[in-house]
C-alpha cells in the first residue's frame, strides 16, 4: 500500500514494544494504535466507541485506504492488541516525536511539572491504590514532553525525578510546586543543564521562613526588582506584582541547593463585588532572575494543569473504568497525542478554534485528520 503522509505522526508509533511476543495473526498492534489515535482524534472516549466507529463500512474503507490499516480487529482482539502495548516504550516513542518538532535551542522556555490522579482508577480491583501520572508541559509551546506513572500521589517525587533524568531538559527553565521543592530534584535538573524554579512551602520551613521574612520587610522588599500585572476577568481584577532578588547570603542551608542564585515571591490580589483577597507565594530559583521572568515561569506553571483539565473534559479520563493497567497508562499517552497535534495544527494555521471544534471537524469528516497531522510536517 502507498504510503502518503500517514504519517509522520502514526510511524512514530508503529514499532512500540508489547509486554510479550505477538507473533501478528491477522492484526498488528501498530495498526491497533492507528486506529485508536484516530478515534481519539473524533472525541471518542473509550475503545467501545473508537471500535463501533472503526467498525463501519465507509470508515472501514477510509482506513485501508489512507491509512494502511489492512482490517479492523472485533472489539475483543483490539482490546487484546491494547493491553499488550508496553506502556513505558509507547512513552518513549512518544518522547521522540515532540522532540522532531522543538525549536534547536530551548534557552528560557518553560518545562512545568505536574501529576494527575485518574480518579476512576480510585478502589479498582487490579490497583493496589490510585493510578497517578507525572507529566511534563512545554508551557511556551503547548505540548506534553512526556510522562511518569506511579500508583498514588504519594510516589509523586520520584516519578518526577525519574521523569527529569530520562528527559533532554537542557535549557529548560523546570517549574515545579512546593512537594518537589526538593534538593534532589533541583541538583538533578543541574545536572541535565537546566534551571529551576521552585515554589517553597512548608516542607521547607527554614526557606520559607527566610524568604518570606526578607521580603515582608519593607525596607529590604523595597530594593527588590519589582514588576506587575493585571488581568480583568468578569467583574474580578487580579493583580500579580512579583519580587525578585539575588541576595540570598541569609537563606539557611543555601549550599543544599545546587546553584541556587535567586529568591522571590508573588502577591496575587483578587478584588471582587465582595471585597479583597491576597496570597503570597514564595520561590527559589538556580537562575538570576527579573521580576519580569518570574511572573512568566510561575504563571507558565499552570499550562500543565489546562492540559489534565483538557483530559477530563474533553475526553472523560476520570471516568475511564478500564480494569487493565497498561490500557489506562496507553489511553493517557495517546490523549496526549491528540491535545499535542491540535496544538501544533492551531499554531501552524493561527486557528483559534477550540479543541473541541477541531475533533468535532474530524468526526464529520474523518478525513480532516489529515489536515491536522499534516500541519506538523
Amino acid at each position: 500500500m502507498k504510503k502518503i503522509e500517514k504519517i509522520k505522526l502514526l510511524e512514530y508509533f508503529e514499532e512500540v514494544e508489547t509486554t510479550e511476543t505477538h507473533d501478528g495473526y491477522s492484526y498488528s498492534v501498530g495498526e491497533a494504535i492507528t486506529i485508536v489515535i484516530l478515534g481519539t482524534f473524533c472525541g471518542f472516549t473509550n475503545l467501545k466507541q473508537i471500535h463501533q466507529w472503526a467498525a463501519h463500512p465507509k470508515i472501514r474503507k477510509m482506513l485501508s485506504k489512507r491509512f494502511g490499516v489492512r482490517d479492523v480487529p472485533c472489539y475483543f482482539w483490539l482490546t487484546c492488541l491494547m493491553k499488550l502495548i508496553k506502556p513505558e516504550s509507547l512513552s518513549e516513542h512518544f518522547t521522540r516525536w515532540v522532540e522532531s518538532y522543538l525549536p534547536n535551542t530551548l534557552e528560557g522556555i518553560t518545562l512545568s511539572l505536574d501529576g494527575k490522579t485518574i480518579r476512576s482508577t480510585n478502589g479498582m480491583s487490579c490497583y493496589n491504590s490510585p493510578l497517578h501520572i507525572v507529566s511534563a508541559q512545554i508551557a511556551e509551546l503547548g505540548l506534553t514532553f512526556g510522562q511518569e506513572a506511579v500508583e498514588s500521589k504519594s510516589n509523586e517525587i520520584p516519578a518526577v525525578q525519574r521523569l527529569l533524568k530520562i528527559l533532554n531538559i537542557k535549557g529548560f527553565i523546570v517549574v515545579a510546586d512546593a512537594l518537589n521543592c526538593q534538593t534532589e530534584t533541583a541538583k538533578i535538573i543541574i545536572e541535565g543543564e537546566a534551571d529551576y524554579l521552585l515554589s517553597v512551602k512548608d516542607n521547607q520551613p527554614n526557606l520559607k521562613e527566610d524568604i518570606e521574612e526578607y521580603v515582608q520587610d519593607d525596607q529590604l522588599r523595597g530594593d527588590m526588582d519589582t514588576a506587575s500585572t493585571t488581568e480583568k476577568n468578569r467583574g474580578r481584577i487580579e493583580e500579580r506584582i512579583a519580587f525578585v532578588t539575588n541576595n540570598i547570603d541569609q537563606l539557611r542551608g543555601k549550599d543544599n541547593w545546587l546553584n541556587i542564585t535567586s529568591f522571590g515571591a508573588i502577591n496575587t490580589q483578587f478584588s471582587t463585588k465582595d471585597g479583597i483577597s491576597n496570597e503570597w507565594h514564595y520561590y527559589i530559583s538556580s537562575k538570576n532572575l527579573t521580576a519580569e521572568e518570574l511572573l512568566k515561569h510561575a504563571r507558565a506553571e499552570w499550562r500543565v494543569e489546562t492540559m489534565h483539565w483538557l483530559l477530563d473534559v474533553r475526553f472523560e479520563e476520570d471516568y475511564c473504568r478500564v480494569q487493565d493497567e497498561n490500557i489506562q497508562k496507553t489511553m493517557n499517552i495517546i490523549r496526549k497525542i491528540i491535545l499535542n497535534s491540535i496544538s501544533i495544527y492551531k499554531t501552524k494555521t493561527k486557528s483559534k478554534r477550540p479543541v473541541s471544534n477541531i475533533m468535532l471537524d474530524c468526526l464529520i469528516d474523518p478525513l480532516f485528520i489529515f489536515n491536522v497531522i499534516n500541519a506538523q510536517n
